[in-house]
């Protein structure tokens, strides 16, 4: 952070990313569901889960105080970090102050009736004092296969300046999107929700477009006839359009 402020004391401003990253797949049939859940369970273990976490980790400039991970059955996996500032040494009561955390956990699930699949990926970056997880943004999003992507950041609290003034945020934000790679965003179709005087901003972003054969399982999309392809096309981008706005606008 540049320019940074002279604070009385200790930065007690607590910034939370919290952001759903979906991935949308094509099944052709039940066997295929099945093989895309075990894939994505295999591909997003909770061990790959702690290696991306604890990237995040170095990206930040945090220390590991504790790690918990976990893979869950049927599906699914967790891992959690308990992370410090890394400049921080001193006694259990400083460190204590300064603690926050860094979650992950996963969601594959499919539809009942349609040959639909869907892998959700919930992330929570919160950290306290000078920490900002905003540069860890690129990183996540390249982690993961990201159609649709929910993202909210949100300062909390507050902290004094030397004269005792509050300061309730310490860095200057206008959008989520400021911290994200414009090539990357070059990619979405985006949406900003932002409340500005409440320390509270809120992005969406949905893939523009859409290579067939990136959404198909044991199926190439030249093997399709163009006819299935449109449909197939049509029911992909209806399912991403429905979990960006947040609304059901049909039934699959």
């Amino acid at each position: 952070m540049e320019n940074k402020i002279k604070l009385y004391g200790f930065n007690n401003l607590t910034k939370s990313l919290c952001f759903n990253i979906f991935d949308v797949c094509y099944t052709m049939s039940e066997q295929d569901q099945k093989e895309y859940v075990a894939y994505i369970d295999e591909q997003y273990n909770s061990e790959r889960l702690t290696n991306i976490l604890l990237h995040v980790t170095d990206v930040i400039g945090a220390k590991v105080l504790h790690i918990s991970k976990q893979d869950y059955d049927p599906q699914g996996a967790s891992a959690t970090i308990l992370i410090a500032e890394d400049s921080i040494h001193g006694s259990e009561t400083l460190a204590h102050l300064d603690k926050s955390h860094i979650a992950v956990h996963t969601y594959p699930e499919y539809h009942p009736v349609s040959s639909l699949a869907t892998f959700r990926v919930d992330i929570d970056v919160s950290t306290c004092g000078e920490i900002s997880p905003l540069n860890t943004l690129d990183f996540l999003i390249s982690s993961f296969d990201s159609d649709i992507i929910t993202m909210d950041y949100r300062i909390r609290g507050f902290t004094r300046d030397m004269d005792g003034n509050k300061l309730y945020i310490d860095h200057k934000i206008s959008s989520i999107q400021d911290f994200i790679d414009k090539e990357t965003l070059k990619k979405y179709e985006t949406i900003d929700m932002n409340m500005a005087e409440c320390n509270l901003f809120h992005t969406r972003m949905m893939i523009k477009d859409i290579d067939l054969n990136n959404y198909l399982l044991n199926t190439e999309a030249d093997e399709l006839s163009e006819e299935t392809r449109i449909q197939i096309i049509n029911s992909l981008r209806q399912e991403m359009e429905d979990i960006f706005k947040g609304i059901t606008t049909y039934n699959i």
